[in-house]
């Protein structure tokens, strides 16, 4: 098996990274932390390509594909598991480049993640793309406009991709994590229900992958949650999230 994951120098990418790496699978790993990159990579007992960029370079993914297609084949599967998340206030024009940002990396970084792979599994016919979305993308979050509104789009466009893809015997699987223990829910400081390790969250995720789903919630509770989030009157939603807490307004070196 072959597997190309964005993102993978923490959090959930690394657990898909050290998850495949115990099945076997040649690992093509991208991130922007080379350190970090290449510290995982040395830690894992599995061939492995590392590829130090940004989602947002589309160049930069385009010429990692070429090369681990070369050196390795067409890959199994192909994870755009690369995301960011910050509070942001539509208020603060100081937040305009976070904005840009999370919607660069979050939903045009899947673009630039799956493109360059998608000729090579059509010539195969089969071929599996996993995009990583959230349940913040069902329902818009306060202080999170960006990063809700970058997951809904993600979903949406992993929908409209899978349809445009079964005619070509490629599968197109969108997870949705509910809250998982990574760098970036470190950060959180108010309650996070059904809180689940990076590394539980991935070998569920990657079942899921196994079993060709169309659209996954991890942890399952966290599913049934979305499922009664998605039918709440708007009136009742607003009155729900009125006092909610808001996600951290923090500085990120990805700006």
């Amino acid at each position: 098996m072959k597997v190309f994951i964005t993102g993978a120098s923490s959090g959930i990418g690394e657990a898909f990274a050290r998850h495949y790496a115990a099945q076997g699978a040649t690992l093509g790993l991208a991130a922007r932390r080379s350190e970090l990159l290449q510290q995982l990579a040395s830690s894992l007992d599995t061939p492995v390509a590392t590829y130090t960029l940004d989602v947002r370079d589309a160049a930069a993914l385009a010429k990692a594909a070429e090369d681990f297609i070369q050196r390795h084949g067409v890959p199994d599967i192909v994870i755009a598991n690369a995301g960011v998340s910050r509070g942001t206030m539509t208020e603060q024009k100081e937040d305009d480049a976070a904005f840009k940002a999370i919607f660069e990396i979050n939903v045009l970084g899947l673009l630039h993640t799956f493109r360059p792979f998608i000729a090579g599994m059509k010539a195969r016919g089969e071929g599996t793309l996993v995009g990583i979305a959230s349940i913040a993308g069902i329902r818009g979050l306060p202080g999170a406009g960006a990063y809700s509104a970058s997951k809904a789009a993600a979903i949406s466009y992993l929908e409209s991709l899978r349809v445009e893809m079964q005619k070509n015997g490629i599968h197109v699987t969108t997870i949705a994590p509910g809250y998982i223990k990574t760098p970036m829910t470190d950060v959180n400081t108010y309650s996070m229900p059904f809180l689940m390790d990076a590394d539980v969250a991935a070998a569920k995720m990657a079942k899921a992958i196994a079993a060709k789903r169309r659209f996954v919630v991890v942890p399952w509770q966290m599913g049934w949650l979305a499922r009664f989030m998605r039918f709440i009157p708007p009136f009742m939603w607003d009155w729900a999230m009125k006092n909610a807490p808001k996600k951290a307004h923090l500085d990120w070196d990805w700006l």
